[in-house]
């Protein structure tokens, strides 16, 4: 539980949670907010890492074991109509999880969020198991909400959030 008296998944707190742990976690969740840790992850780890994360069963990533909680969203591509794959860090509270449209700051939205917009029945494979889930845009009250629990989740995001004058969406992943 935290101060607000919410339950979170051991997930969060252990393998990246809010940027602690092993100094080898610190050095990748701190390197992937430099400008080329972002080029390296948009470049290589997201073409790479859902294979990996999926033929694992999400016991590793391109840089090892994840430093952050991970999960391989699988979505249907709202021009195309194909299926496409997304790796993801993810926040969890009870039974959802949140996934941000942060494409690590960069000036465009990521092209999963208009997938997720157009398609919002999703595939999620955490470490250990696949579900089935909505994914649901967050109001900005929504978001003003729940922002700092990610941010402690997923200290990343921070840098992300400075380096665009964008609005990060936010997506609720609710079981179906």
């Amino acid at each position: 539980m935290d101060a607000d008296g919410r339950a979170h998944d051991s997930a969060n707190a252990g393998m990246g949670g809010g940027g602690t742990g092993s100094p080898y976690v610190r050095l990748v969740n701190r390197f992937s907010s430099t400008p080329a840790g972002s080029w390296l992850v948009r470049n290589l780890a997201a073409k790479v890492d859902p294979f990996i994360f999926t033929a694992t069963n999400g016991r590793f990533t391109v840089t090892g074991v994840p430093t952050l909680p991970m999960l391989t969203l699988t979505c249907i591509g709202a021009r195309s109509g194909r299926e496409r794959k997304v790796q993801l860090a993810y926040h969890r509270e009870r039974d959802d999880l949140y996934v941000v449209a942060s494409a690590m700051g960069q000036e465009a939205h990521p092209a999963w969020r208009a997938n997720l917009l157009a398609h919002p029945d999703v595939t999620v494979q955490l470490r250990g198991r696949t579900m089935q889930a909505k994914a649901i845009p967050l109001t900005d009250g929504e978001k003003a909400e729940i922002w700092p629990r990610i941010t402690r989740t997923i200290p990343q995001m921070k840098v992300y959030e400075k380096r665009t004058d964008r609005k990060l969406t936010v997506f609720r992943l609710t079981p179906a």
